[in-house]
């Protein structure tokens, strides 16, 4: 079942570029990466999809429902953490969560408290009083404290400190293992390689990778590194499948998709000292797409 379908969304902001003709579903229970760097279109696709923003053309669907037709009902079930968060700097952070809480049908107090405790946050402060990090707490407590059935997470990381990172993981992870579908949209390329099934890679408003995160990392590339007795010819590797190529005297690497019996060939004609094939990591990944325009 897919929780979220979006089909040829696209937004325009009068004549500038918002998003074209994006196109991805969510499955139940997925932790689904959606990353590309600041401007690609990231936040634009989560706010139409959360009708914040009405589309273009194209539609989306959240639960089955039409997000813009049936949202709010929709939103009942949404946990959002937008990148940036802004409240009434005079209001205590437990009087602002109390009033999110009362817009659902249930009682969030012992919840709220929880997921205080577990982010290290102080209930009794004024948010003025706060510093970007803890206001990032509490809008993650905020869009946790009804246990959504979906949680929605835009750049959620930023202001947090490593150790505090770990804890939000570890959070994410427990209300995943419960049954909540997540997703997770960053520029931070190593937090979705921990957390995500899928990913979708967005550049210039458009989705140009749609793909299983190991199935990125190990059916499709391999990271190689060579070390020769002389300089070596870039150019020597000018063949298809190899990219991201750099040399340096008598060392050589570059990504390499393909056949791998083909490049093997290659290589056992140079006269070695050194080589080294490795699973690259996914920011060399997206850095491939971006430079080839894929």
């Amino acid at each position: 079942m897919n929780v979220i379908e979006i089909n040829n969304l696209t937004k325009y902001y009068g004549n500038e570029r918002g998003i074209i003709d994006v196109n991805f579903n969510v499955q139940e229970k997925e932790i689904f990466g959606f990353i590309g760097p600041n401007g690609a279109g990231k936040s634009t696709t989560i706010r139409t999809l959360l009708g914040l923003i009405y589309p273009t053309s194209g539609s989306a669907k959240i639960f089955g429902k039409d997000s813009i037709k049936e949202g709010p009902e929709i939103k009942k079930e949404i946990g959002y953490l937008p990148s940036e968060v802004f409240y009434y700097d005079k209001m205590k952070v437990i009087d602002l969560l109390k009033y999110s809480a009362s817009f659902y049908e249930k009682d969030c107090r012992q919840r709220i408290n929880d997921l205080a405790e577990k982010m290290d946050l102080n209930l009794n402060k004024k948010i003025d009083d706060l510093s970007f990090g803890n206001k990032k707490k509490v809008g993650i407590v905020q869009g946790l404290l009804h246990e959504p059935k979906l949680i929605i997470l835009d750049e959620p990381t930023s202001g947090l400190d490593p150790l505090m990172q770990q804890k939000f993981f570890e959070l994410l992870q427990e209300e995943n293992n419960k049954g909540a579908t997540i997703l997770f949209s960053s520029h931070i390329l190593g937090e979705v390689q921990r957390m995500c099934n899928r990913v979708a890679i967005i550049k210039e408003g458009k989705i140009i990778q749609l793909e299983k995160i190991s199935a990125l990392q190990e059916n499709n590339y391999k990271k190689i590194k060579l070390q020769t007795t002389a300089n070596l010819d870039r150019n020597y590797f000018n063949i298809d499948g190899v990219s991201n190529l750099e040399a340096k005297q008598n060392i050589i690497s570059f990504l390499f998709k393909g056949n791998l019996n083909s490049i093997m060939k290659k290589i056992s004609e140079i006269d070695l000292t050194n080589v080294w094939v490795e699973e690259p990591d996914l920011e060399e990944i997206f850095l491939h797409f971006y430079e080839k325009g894929a």
